[in-house]
C-alpha cells in the first residue's frame, strides 16, 4: 500500500468514526427533544471512548448554561477526575455558541466535530469564527457537517412543533374571548 492510499484509508476510517459518535450525539439529541428542550445533544470521546454525554437542559434544569456541550464536558472531566480534556473530541449536533466556544478553549478539547450550522448564534464558523482569533491560548481542530441533515431535521421537526404549539394556544385563547 502507497502512503497516498494508507492516508486515504486513514481519512476514510476517522470519518466513519466520526460519523458513529456523531450518531450517539444525535440521540442525545433526541433525549433533549423528548424532554421539550431545543435539540442538540453532545457527547465527549477520548480514547476511543464516550467519558461524557449531555443533551440541552436549561430549561428543565434552571440552569441558563445548561447547554449540551457544558453538561457533556461537565460529565467528562467528573468522569475522568481532570478538567482539562487534553487528547478529547466533543461531537455536537449544532455549532456551539459564545459560551460553549469558550469552554471548549478552557478545558482544552483538542478536536470539535459538528453537524449542522447555526446561522444566529453559531461562532465556529456562521455569525463569527471565533476560534480563529489570535488571544486564545489553545487551538482546536474542528470539522463540520458530520451529520449534518440529520441534526437539521431534528432542530426543523422541534420548532414546527412548537410554533404549531404556539399557534393552538394563540386559537384557543381567541375562541375563550
Amino acid at each position: 500500500m502507497t502512503e497516498q492510499e494508507q492516508k486515504a484509508l486513514e481519512q476514510k476510517e476517522r470519518e466513519q468514526v466520526d460519523h458513529d459518535f456523531m450518531q450517539l450525539a444525535l440521540e442525545q439529541g433526541q433525549l433533549a427533544y423528548d424532554a421539550g428542550e431545543v435539540p442538540v445533544g453532545a457527547v465527549v470521546v477520548q480514547n476511543g471512548r464516550v467519558i461524557g454525554r449531555g443533551y440541552n437542559q436549561p430549561i428543565t434544569s434552571l440552569d441558563p448554561s445548561a447547554h449540551a456541550e457544558v453538561v457533556a464536558l461537565r460529565d467528562a472531566a467528573k468522569n475522568i477526575g481532570n478538567y482539562r480534556l487534553t487528547g478529547a473530541t466533543l461531537y455536537v449536533t449544532v455549532e456551539p455558541c459564545t459560551m460553549c466556544t469558550g469552554l471548549l478553549v478552557h478545558s482544552r478539547i483538542d478536536r470539535l466535530v459538528y453537524g449542522a450550522t447555526e446561522p444566529k448564534a453559531g461562532v465556529v464558523e456562521s455569525a463569527m469564527c471565533l476560534l480563529d482569533s489570535s488571544f486564545f491560548n489553545h487551538k482546536i481542530e474542528t470539522r463540520s457537517g458530520v451529520l449534518a441533515e440529520q441534526a437539521s431535521m431534528l432542530m426543523s421537526k422541534f420548532f414546527k412543533m412548537r410554533r404549531e404549539g404556539k399557534k393552538k394556544l394563540k386559537q384557543l385563547g381567541a375562541k375563550g374571548s
